[in-house]
């Protein structure tokens, strides 16, 4: 491909401009820029956003060989001609037309932001365009995957990225303490927060600050359990504050990698890796994202007792705002009653009744508002009907919380 003027080989900014030399954090030297910034800012405050506003930019700069205070004051026209020529080049270097589209918007909102108008041109885009080629891998596949992972840790990403459908920005900025508590209480289904507070830590893991949560599967909290314990045996103990996988680069000597966050690409490159030593036919094309959409397949597909999980707690465990007026009659402040509702969510390697599973669902729909513990309950009713008859052993509970009741063994 044809190096782009202005850029690098890795498609970086070359010239004297890059994202630092155009503003620290909201502010900027460049009266043109900190225009643009206060309308940023004013929006969305999003951190992600200013960093692609601005790299933008300074490639254009850099093309053009002025400062962005004296492209605003060029002639307008000559700043069409040379912006249209400038995507032109990408269209015909084969840069994927979204990313040209974007170029195109951005600029757009510089000039508006300073109060000028330019005029360039779009280009077309057929429907369902992609430029990069996606596989979304099927449940098998993805245990697969897995399985060929390689690590504790890395089995523990994938089966997390799998059943809880997060973004891998928001996965690796998670933290030991924001799944502590339910860790320690023995739960097989553990909540997963996402609040905004998150991108303090990593950019973007927050995606248009939206506050939900989501859970992971018992499988994904299995794998957890096992890479946590296995990662305080080789660096200690995991304070609250530190992150929830931690990355494993040598780069950094070894009693300061359990307190350092993850890369998206980090996590990128494991997947990927793990796909290709699962023997994956389109291996190439399966990222981080595409455990995502495996995840909403599973939110879309038949639930483990034959029913289908509610489009509006589908879109809420994806993390999406619900449209119109739905999102102010979505009720997700009883988390348990969605943990139940996430419960029934079919997440098995092969297609089979788990019949405990359903029980215990049923169960917990029927004592639902009654104000009773059905384990309790349950316990009470094994008690009383089969003491006499029957030898019991003690049986642990689903949920992991002690012995609800005991199995019996008939004569």
């Amino acid at each position: 491909m044809q190096q782009e003027p202005g850029e690098d080989q890795h498609g970086l900014s070359a010239g004297r401009f890059s994202v630092k030399a155009l503003a620290e954090g909201w502010t900027s030297n460049y009266r043109s820029i900190d225009n643009l910034l206060k309308k940023l800012f004013r929006k969305s405050k999003s951190e992600e956003t200013r960093r692609t506003y601005l790299a933008t930019i300074a490639k254009f700069c850099n093309y053009m060989g002025m400062s962005p205070d004296e492209l605003i004051n060029s002639n307008a026209e000559c700043i069409n001609n040379a912006l249209q020529g400038y995507c032109d080049a990408l269209d015909r270097m084969a840069y994927s037309r979204k990313y040209i589209n974007n170029i195109i918007q951005v600029m757009k909102s510089f000039f508006k932001a300073n109060g000028k108008e330019i005029c360039v041109e779009r280009y077309y885009l057929p429907a369902r365009y992609r430029k990069r080629h996606e596989y979304v891998p099927t449940k098998s596949e993805v245990y697969e995957m897995a399985d060929c992972a390689g690590s504790l840790r890395n089995r523990a990403i994938i089966l997390f990225l799998f059943t809880t459908g997060l973004r891998v920005s928001t996965l690796c900025a998670l933290t030991y303490g924001d799944v502590r508590d339910e860790l320690e209480k023995g739960l097989t289904i553990i909540k997963v927060p996402v609040y905004p507070e998150m991108k303090r830590r990593v950019t973007g893991a927050c995606k248009n600050n939206i506050t939900y949560f989501t859970f992971a599967s018992d499988e994904a909290v299995k794998a957890l359990r096992l890479y946590i314990n296995e990662r305080v045996g080789k660096y200690g103990a995991i304070d609250p504050e530190d992150p929830l996988f931690s990355s494993e680069t040598r780069l950094i000597v070894k009693h300061q990698r359990s307190k350092k966050f993850m890369t998206a690409r980090e996590v990128q490159r494991l997947v990927k890796q793990a796909a290709k030593k699962a023997g994956l036919k389109n291996w190439m094309h399966i990222t981080p994202h595409s455990l995502r959409k495996s995840y909403q397949s599973v939110l879309r597909g038949e639930l483990i007792d034959g029913g289908r999980l509610d489009v509006k707690t589908q879109e809420f465990f994806m993390g999406h705002i619900l449209s119109g007026s739905q999102e102010n009659y979505f009720d997700w402040s009883k988390s348990e009653e969605l943990r139940a509702e996430y419960a029934r969510l079919n997440f098995a390697r092969q297609t089979v009744e788990n019949k405990f599973r359903v029980l215990e669902l049923a169960l917990q729909k029927a004592f639902e508002g009654t104000g009773l513990n059905w384990r309790e309950v349950l316990l009470e009713y094994v008690s009383l009907n089969y003491e006499k008859n029957s030898s019991f052993s003690t049986i642990t509970l689903p949920s992991g919380k002690g012995n609800f009741a005991t199995q019996p063994s008939f004569r």
